[in-house]
């Protein structure tokens, strides 16, 4: 369990896994549900478009208490593949995305910063992780050099 109370479902464990192990999946987005409660997967796809991916994170929403819709953070994981520089072959890194967009709601960005953790434990095998909070941080040059350590 999180510092927010919040929880880990089972889908999350399950979906990880299947893009880990099975590699049925290039990415999977997680959110926190409605009530705050739980992490719970909102999307699990095999389209290998880093934009697509970018986009969906960029445009995510969060309802406020109030039923105020604005910009909404979300937790990812992305399988990523790049080449190394030196010709040495191709690398796969799963990358741990935290998204919370500066100008998304306080009280989500507080809720998603304190379950943060509870996911990740949840997911084991995380090679690199990245806290994104605006669009610079998730574009794909800028995210491959975090994830290749600059050899790619």
């Amino acid at each position: 369990m999180s510092q927010s109370g919040a929880t880990v479902s089972q889908d999350c464990i399950n979906a990880y896994n299947d893009l880990k192990l099975a590699k049925k999946h290039k990415y999977v987005i997680f959110k926190l549900s409605d009530d705050n409660r739980e992490i719970v997967v909102e999307e699990a796809s095999d389209n290998k478009d880093w934009e697509t991916f970018r986009e969906k994170l960029v445009n995510a929403t969060h309802k406020s208490k109030t039923g105020a819709v604005g910009k909404g953070p979300r937790y990812a994981v992305y399988d990523f593949e790049y080449s190394l520089a030196s010709g040495e072959g191709s690398r796969n890194k799963i990358t741990f995305i935290a998204w919370s967009p500066d100008d998304a709601g306080i009280m989500a960005k507080m809720v998603y910063a304190s379950s943060k953790d509870a996911l990740k434990r949840a997911l084991t095998g995380i090679a690199t992780e990245i806290q994104a909070n605006d669009q610079d941080d998730i574009e794909y040059d800028t995210v491959l050099k975090t994830v290749s350590k600059g050899l790619a």
